[in-house]
């Protein structure tokens, strides 16, 4: 490691919270990023990188895009800060309406035309959380299904919705447990199972809302099989329980759809947004059908019951604007799908046919959303080779991350500009450090 990146990783391990940066005792992880262009990142020591991660999925339109950088500086330069609830700006107003256009809008214009309301937030659990709030105010049942595997962030109401253990287990005291689980199909075959438990749960308990991600991220790049959606709509419509997409990874077009619920033809009552929703300024959503809104929000009497200092930070606005703008004008939900769906392909062809002495291999994803999970013959989760020829790959030269709960999906969320050269490029380079290993 170089001089300027152990000063950095030196300063954190000084002063920075001691379980958050993760850091090798021999410096092989991780790397100080310095700047971001595209679809590359160079760290301190100016060596670059091919991101393969977006930075979570936020850099939708490429590192430090250009139309994006403009909008913000020019925000900053006018009006860096406005009064959340109180004195409002109109970026705030524009995007507020943008968000119902491409939601609601255009997903009911062919039937009854339907508006959408938003409840701006900073972070994607705040998104959830203001679902949550939404559910019960609309229905008067406080309590939430969601599904094994599922994440959705790690304040405390978010938390009680996000599945894996080691997540909660040191915060269960405090927790107001009010979320039931239920298992996350991976075929066909699964959804009756998943169905006599959800129906369970909505016969039993006051269920406001069912939140669900239409594909989980965190949880392994899991893709549920086609019916889920319209099952839980179903559901929620015969028990009037309000349904709760968690878009806030897979929106603005990473699985080549603006909108994963969109592969389903099923429209939610509330979606939570984030992450590629700005290309790097903390501005969430959680917007939701204004018939549902209205009925679960009363009139703001002078004090909200809901709101943040930062609500609707207008250097988010207009950077998300900025933003959506590109998404279209440049057409990268059609490349998502596009460029995504080849990769996938490659994926499988070099990965699920390929023979390797240790190794089974497995691809799945939507768009330029994918992963490739690893086992070992015995179908035990390849973990240490996962996390090994992660940490191979980034020396080489390409940032990738492990997803579920064993670490063994080495998952590709890139930007979506990035070139089909460069994911041939990436697969050629994993195919040789996994044969390797």
């Amino acid at each position: 490691m170089k001089a300027k990146s152990k000063k950095v990783l030196q300063l954190l391990r000084d002063y920075e919270s001691p379980n958050i940066t993760f850091m090798e005792d021999d410096g092989s992880w991780p790397i100080v990023w310095e700047r971001a262009k595209g679809v590359h990142v160079w760290d301190a020591d100016g060596k670059k990188y091919l991101d393969l991660t977006g930075a979570f999925g936020v850099a939708a339109a490429g590192h430090a895009n250009p139309r994006v950088v403009k909008a913000g500086q020019q925000q900053m330069a006018k009006l860096l800060h406005a009064m959340g609830d109180v004195h409002p700006h109109a970026l705030k107003a524009q995007l507020a309406s943008e968000l119902s256009k491409i939601t609601f809008e255009r997903w009911t214009k062919k039937q009854r035309p339907t508006t959408a309301k938003t409840i701006f937030c900073n972070s994607g659990f705040e998104a959830v959380e203001a679902a949550f709030k939404t559910s019960v105010l609309a229905t008067g049942k406080a309590g939430v299904i969601a599904f094994s595997g599922a994440y959705h962030g790690l304040g405390y109401g978010a938390l009680n919705a996000t599945h894996r253990d080691h997540f909660r287990t040191s915060f269960r005291s405090q927790l107001r447990r009010f979320t039931h689980f239920a298992p996350f199909p991976e075929t066909e075959n699964d959804l009756a199972e998943t169905e006599s438990v959800l129906r369970h749960y909505l016969r039993k308990t006051k269920i406001g809302g069912i939140l669900v991600e239409p594909v989980q991220a965190r949880g392994g790049i899991n893709v549920p099989p086609p019916g889920f959606l319209a099952l839980l709509r179903k559901l929620c419509d015969e028990h009037e329980a309000l349904l709760i997409l968690d878009e806030i990874y897979t929106g603005f077009g990473r699985t080549g759809k603006w909108f994963a619920c969109e592969h389903s033809a099923v429209v939610p009552d509330l979606i939570c947004l984030g992450k590629a929703m700005s290309g790097g300024f903390p501005i969430s959503a959680c917007v939701g059908s204004a018939s549902v809104m209205d009925t679960a929000w009363p009139r703001s009497s002078g004090e909200a019951i809901h709101t943040s200092t930062f609500l609707g930070h207008p250097v988010g606005c207009a950077m998300a604007l900025a933003q959506i703008a590109e998404i279209r004008e440049q057409k990268l939900v059609e490349q998502s799908k596009l460029v995504g769906s080849r990769f996938i392909k490659l994926l499988r062809e070099n990965f699920e046919t390929a023979t390797f002495r240790n190794l089974k291999c497995e691809v799945r994803g939507r768009g330029l959303m994918s992963g490739l999970e690893l086992r070992l013959p015995d179908g035990k989760p390849a973990t240490k080779i996962s996390l090994r020829v992660i940490k191979e790959m980034l020396h080489a030269g390409y940032i990738l991350l492990p997803e579920g709960e064993d670490a063994n999906i080495i998952s590709f969320t890139p930007p979506l500009i990035i070139s089909e050269g460069q994911l041939k490029q990436t697969a050629k380079a994993l195919h040789e450090h996994l044969q390797r290993v």
